[in-house]
Formats: structure tokens, sequence, C-alpha cells
């Protein structure tokens, strides 16, 4: 597929052509530099490939790489700046939640196109109406994450809640749909700890969740944070398993907490399959374009990857058109599927719908031996399964 929308663009490269630029904001450093940096990785990755083929009809991809540093402010200036100096064709952006937040309306206000690649908050896609939003998201939202850990809460049999969530917005969104879907089954949680970015120890949250009879525990944070809990669910004795959403599989994760990780639960778009050809190709490029660099979030980086590709698919049924309004409404109505290493989107988005997953397209992994596998066997088995959307 890909070598056929690209075959005619190999003899048409020029080095005078005028390039699709896109903007590409993440944290590069700081605490969240690890899931910043492998999506970094994933979007270099997919431009590298494009650009080695011809580019789009000759034109080569540029990618316009901000740090947004993880901070809201400067992930809003940073979209004034891509967006009202740059003038990007597009951009693809945004790690954490409340960053994404903060930027959203320069975006829409300028109708001109975001795809989302990693932050996760469900109001992201929700702030505007799907018709008349110019953001899309190529990551599954909280509610989909949420969703499929209260499901396998339950079916496991544990009732008894705590949830520990940072002071984010993302570990705010990530509280608000734990609590959601447990007070659909007639439940709320037992214990609820909140606390800040870069705090050193829970042992004595843990103390209390524990008094509070938690036989099980959600952590919604990033990675170093999650480490936190997971450490001091071990010093605290807390005999109750771990969940989290998908920033439980940062390497940070693994790394800080050590055996005190071994066994909790997440949320994952992709896990590391050897029996999937396309996947184990792509991480073995990416790693060849990390270099010595650690890759910390293969979620990350195999979502932006995607979302490039994606949107080389989307400028070649606008004929190239960049507006917002052409590329909204290419993604709206993809007229062939995409087949993405993470899994094969067929028509990902609708007028109604931004947001290109739906529960049956993501898995539960979980850690052992300090590498993330799918806690299902079953779901090894389907994963290499074409997943298409399914209504909500």
């Amino acid at each position: 597929m890909f070598s056929a929308l690209l075959g005619a663009a190999e003899a048409q490269t020029s080095a005078g052509a005028k390039p699709i630029r896109v903007g590409f904001i993440c944290p590069f450093t700081g605490g969240s530099a690890d899931f910043g940096n492998s999506a970094r990785m994933g979007a270099e990755l997919a431009a590298k490939e494009i650009n080695e083929v011809g580019g789009f009809l000759g034109r080569p991809v540029e990618l316009v790489e901000r740090d947004d540093k993880a901070n809201p402010d400067e992930g809003r200036k940073i979209a004034e700046e891509l967006v009202l100096k740059e003038k990007v064709d597009f951009t693809v952006g945004y790690c954490n939640s409340g960053v994404a937040a903060k930027s959203l309306d320069v975006f829409q206000d300028h109708k001109h196109l975001l795809v989302i690649p990693v932050a996760t908050a469900t109001i992201l896609t929700a702030k505007y109406p799907p018709a008349s939003s110019y953001i899309f998201r190529m990551s599954p939202r909280d509610g989909v994450q949420a969703g499929r850990l209260v499901d396998d809460i339950m079916r496991r049999g544990y009732t008894r809640v705590a949830v520990f969530a940072d002071k984010t917005g993302y570990g705010e969104g990530g509280l608000k749909d734990v609590d959601r879907l447990l007070g659909e089954k007639g439940l709320k949680p037992v214990y609820v700890a909140r606390f800040d970015l870069g705090v050193k120890t829970l042992t004595a949250q843990m103390l209390e969740a524990k008094a509070a009879g938690a036989d099980v525990i959600v952590g919604y944070s990033v990675g170093p944070e999650l480490a936190v809990v997971a450490q001091s669910r071990a010093e605290g004795r807390l005999a109750a398993p771990l969940y989290g959403p998908w920033t439980m599989s940062f390497k940070t994760v693994s790394e800080r907490a050590g055996p005190a990780a071994e066994g909790a639960i997440m949320v994952q778009s992709i896990i590391q399959d050897l029996s999937n050809e396309r996947r184990s190709s792509f991480i073995a490029r990416l790693k060849r374009q990390a270099g010595k660099e650690p890759v910390g979030s293969l979620m990350s980086a195999a979502q932006s990857y995607d979302a490039i590709h994606l949107m080389l698919r989307a400028l070649f049924q606008t004929k190239g058109d960049a507006s917002g309004d052409a590329l909204k409404h290419a993604l709206e109505d993809l007229h062939q599927p995409y087949r993405g290493v993470v899994t094969t989107h067929d028509r990902p988005f609708s007028e109604n719908d931004h947001d290109a997953f739906t529960p049956n397209m993501v898995w539960l992994g979980v850690w052992r031996h300090a590498e993330v596998h799918f806690l299902y066997p079953e779901d090894a088995n389907r994963a290499s399964v074409i997943r298409r959307k399914e209504p909500m």
C-alpha cells in the first residue's frame, strides 16, 4: 500500500521542492521526556521512510520539532508559534493531557488540523463537537482505557478499589473516568489519594488504603510517579494487584520500582510480539533509529509513527491540499484502510468520532521480568487479527 501510493513520487523528487512542514510538539526534556522522546523517534522514523521513497510527490516531509517541556504555558506558546509564525501545514503533537488541553483553542480557532498521537484525556476530543472540530487522536482515550481496567477488575471479583491519581489534568481526568465507571456498577472507591508530580513516597497513603480495606489499586499518573506507587505498595505490604493506564508500561516504572513493578497491569495498544512481522520489523527499525537512546515507551513511538503515515494518506486523498478543512474531511472519510504498526485502521474517524480507538482495539499488558507481556494468552493469539472499530 505504502509503496503503491508513492511509486510515482520517487521519480519526481526535487532537491528544491517545497517541503510538507509538519509541526511536532512533545516533551523532550524534563520528567516526561521518556515518552516524549519515544514519540519523537517514531515520528522521525516515519518522516525518514517517507522521504527515502520520494516524499509526497517529490516534496520532502519536514518535521518542525518543539519541546513543550511538559509545561502547559510552553505548550500553548509553541502552538501559537507553529500555527501563526511558522505556518506549518498541520501539527502532530502532545504527550501530556494538561499541556494539550491548554492549547486546543489555538488549533480550533485557526482551523489548523491537530493529530494527538499520545495524550489520552477524554476531554481532548470532547471539548469541541466532532462535526466542527479540527482535533483528532491516534491514542486510546482514558474513557476506553479506564473501561478496560474496571471491566477486568470486576471480572476478577475485586470490589474495593483504591485510586492513586496525580493532581495534573491527566490524573484528574483518569480519576473521574474510573469513578464514573465504578459508579455505573454500583461501586465507589474506598480510598482516593492525590499527589503532585515529583512525589518521593506514598507509603503512608498506601497504609491508609490498606486500612480502608482496599483489595485492588488503580494508579493514574506518568512513569516516574507510577514507580513510586508500585514501590510504596510494596513498602506498605499491601497485597493487592496494581492496575494503571498505558503509562504503567513506561520503562521508568520497571527501572525505578524494580521487583515492586512485577505483575503490574496496564492497558496497551501495542505489545512487542515476535509473531507479527510488521510489528517486529517496525520495532527493529525503531531501535536502529534510536541508537543508544532508550525507547521509553513503545506505544508513544508507534502511535506517532502511525500518525505521520496516516496524514500522508490524507494528503494523497486531498491531492496535496493541506488546509484544515480539506484534511479534516479526508480523515473523516478515508477511502482506503491504513495498515499501521499498531493496528489496521479501517475508517478510523468520522464526522461524529475523532478517536481512532474503541475498547476492542486495546489489550491488557503486564510487567514480567522487566518486560511488558500480554496479560492473557488468548490476547497474544488474537494480536495479529485486524482490529476494526466497533460502535460505542
